[in-house]
């Protein structure tokens, strides 16, 4: 069996935001021809997307084509839109939740879904998610690395995950129960990154690490000992520079350690008093496209907290989900734990 953490949809009717709000830089969908797409913002092709990010049976015939049994459903990033005015923000976040809802409706055993938040109104956030679960039956809630800085929001500067203003958010989640899964999304030093695609290269990558690391300096997990979070592409650049973090935690307390007294080494796997592996506190991904990269993983997090992810359907994903694990030494028991056994118990299936 295989589960896909990571997997992205849209709808295909998705009305002109641009004009319903007032203001400029929604997505809106261009449908220039039969199966095809561009996401527009403004006069400015976003992306080009063919009928897989739309339509529940082109997808189920591709998981079939892939050996996928289920896929978990969660809007494209660029729709976050945290820097909207809070109310547009949560409205344009049901719009999008009715529909994910709506699909694994239809199609209970090929689909689970998590929902959209504006985060930039952690009270409205929390209110939606509690909408989301309660109401929509969703698992929980993708959300982005960090809430954008925009004049629209209302907001005067950006905001990492240890500030205080998001804790209604992860208070709500755990008291909930819901999965929250942290994509990447307006990448950091992105205008310093005009060519070759870097911002997907080397920003998402730091945008993720600097989202984990965030979370353990701030002491998160440590006042929501209950909360469910998984980071994507392998939780980024974070698990390979953990020594350089776990160092700088031991040499320079006064800037590391002030807000959280923890190894930032003890949210990873580790041996208990028994001998056994007790596996990290946090989620990642598999979408490393690397076998050592995976195995790195597995190490540090150990089995149950490495999660079969593709982000079918783009590009940059995994072309044929799951192939990665499937191509590595592992004993049959850690094979379904990662192809389906984590995404099962980190969403509560």
């Amino acid at each position: 069996m295989k589960i896909d953490l990571h997997t992205h949809i849209l709808p295909h009717d998705w009305p002109d935001l641009d004009a319903k709000y007032g203001y400029p830089e929604f997505v809106r969908l261009d449908h220039y021809k039969p199966c095809c797409a561009r996401m527009m913002m403004g006069e400015r092709v976003f992306r080009e997307i063919t009928d897989n990010v739309w339509d529940p049976k082109r997808r189920i015939e591709e998981c079939d084509r892939d050996g996928v049994s289920m896929q978990v459903l969660s809007t494209v990033p660029v729709m976050f839109s945290y820097w909207a005015k809070p109310a547009d923000a949560l409205d344009l976040s049901r719009r999008l939740n009715d529909h994910i809802a709506e699909v694994v409706r239809h199609h209970p055993k090929r689909f689970a879904g998590l929902g959209t938040i504006p985060m930039q109104d952690p009270d409205l956030a929390a209110g939606e998610l509690e909408r989301c679960v309660r109401e929509l039956g969703l698992r929980g809630a993708q959300i982005g690395t960090h809430v954008d800085a925009n004049p629209h929001s209302g907001r005067i500067d950006t905001l990492n995950f240890d500030n205080a203003f998001l804790q209604p958010v992860w208070s709500a989640a755990e008291q909930l129960g819901a999965a929250i899964f942290v994509h990447p999304w307006d990448m950091l030093g992105k205008e310093r990154m005009p060519k070759y695609w870097l911002p997907w290269l080397v920003g998402m990558p730091a945008e993720t690490s600097l989202a984990i690391c965030s979370m353990i300096f701030g002491g998160v997990l440590e006042r929501f000992p209950k909360l469910r979070v998984a980071f994507a592409h392998g939780g980024g650049a974070f698990p390979f520079t953990i020594g350089r973090i776990e160092h700088a935690f031991h040499v320079r307390p006064d800037l590391c350690a002030t807000d959280n007294s923890a190894n930032p080494r003890s949210y990873l796997a580790r041996e208990n008093k028994k001998g056994d592996v007790a596996p990290a506190r946090f989620y990642v991904d598999s979408l490393v496209h690397d076998p050592d990269a995976l195995k790195l993983l597995l190490k540090l997090f150990g089995a149950q907290r490495v999660a079969l992810g593709s982000d079918y359907p783009f590009p940059l994903g995994e072309a044929n989900p799951g192939k990665l694990i499937e191509s590595i030494k592992l004993s049959a028991k850690d094979k379904a734990q990662l192809l389906s056994g984590t995404a099962r118990e980190f969403l509560g299936l």
